[in-house]
């Protein structure tokens, strides 16, 4: 483990990390505790499709941590059991004093083409995603609404992985897809009912790196080993760190609300959604005939609606 350079000290700081055993998770764990934050390394231990694995990746990225000279723990609770997700808030908060920083990483694939696809690939990684990052939200906002009504508004940061997936679609993923777009919503209604009231930055990230996901990903493992020509290995899981662990620092002055996309070199904001065109009929109803004049108007710029994953995960 490389200790890092960056200047920011975060030695007040408490991170949680889910899913946080390999790939971008370790990532950020090691960068955290490298600038001096506790980090709770919480991971089920499991493989990518989500059979139970020998080895705990947690404990042993804790021990590497630990060996570096960084403070962590390993926590094996499952984020979609909702009184798993309770006791790695408190026993987090028991054990450091708080919880400063929430970063919702874990995740598994089932890809298949829709009209292939199972209910149970459909139900689990929407449990996994979506339930996951529900239920360790939930018993992060209400420990710092608490401590806020005590204490006044808290400089605490709620981080959502969504995916180049869930925002720009990829064929073969309707479930991960779905889920992912779905937990970019997630994160801007948390910022809606916690950031002003109570303090706490809610945003979406959605990271591109060479993690096992990518390389079980439809049209991303050709890309993801790929180097620049000067050598910089634009989808190294280090590169995305930063930003992410930034995000989570006292203080930050990234807006309550964002989604961000980060890959190699490249920090991206999204827009949330919004208005592309509008057509009115003269205060009358609409008749087939008046859609079909109007149409052209309301569907014009459609095709530039959505880059494909293809545009975006470039260099």
């Amino acid at each position: 483990m490389t200790i890092a350079t960056n200047a920011r000290d975060l030695s007040d700081r408490v991170y949680i990390i889910t899913g946080a055993g390999r790939g971008l998770g370790a990532s950020y764990a090691k960068l955290a505790a490298s600038l001096g934050a506790k980090v709770v390394v919480n991971d089920l231990g499991r493989s990518l499709h989500g059979e139970q694995m020998a080895e705990s990746p947690a404990e042993q990225l804790v021990r590497e941590i630990q060996e570096a000279g960084g403070t962590a723990v390993a926590d094996t609770h499952d984020v979609t059991d909702f009184e798993g997700a309770r006791a790695l808030i408190d026993d987090t908060v028991q054990r450091f004093g708080s919880v400063d920083v929430l970063i919702n990483n874990a995740g598994i694939l089932r890809d298949r083409l829709i009209t292939n696809m199972s209910p149970e690939e459909w139900d689990e990684v929407i449990k996994v995603h979506l339930r996951g990052h529900y239920c360790t939200t939930r018993h992060a906002t209400t420990y710092w609404k608490e401590k806020a009504k005590h204490s006044g508004p808290v400089d605490a940061a709620l981080i959502q992985t969504t995916s180049i997936a869930g925002l720009h679609g990829q064929a073969g993923q309707a479930n991960y897809a779905t889920a992912k777009s779905g937990i970019a919503t997630l994160a801007h209604i948390v910022h809606l009912e916690m950031n002003q009231r109570f303090g706490v930055r809610s945003y979406a990230i959605a990271p591109s790196a060479r993690t096992r996901l990518t390389l079980n990903s439809p049209g991303a493992v050709d890309v993801v080993n790929r180097k620049l020509p000067n050598g910089f290995d634009y989808f190294d899981p280090d590169n995305v760190a930063p930003f992410v662990v930034w995000l989570g620092s006292r203080g930050c002055k990234a807006p309550s609300g964002s989604v961000l996309g980060v890959e190699g070199d490249v920090i991206r904001r999204y827009n949330s959604w919004h208005v592309g065109s509008t057509v009115r009929n003269d205060a009358k109803r609409w008749t087939f005939d008046d859609i079909e004049r109007a149409s052209d108007e309301l569907f014009k710029g459609q095709d530039q609606a959505f880059s494909p994953i293809s545009d975006v995960m470039t260099f």
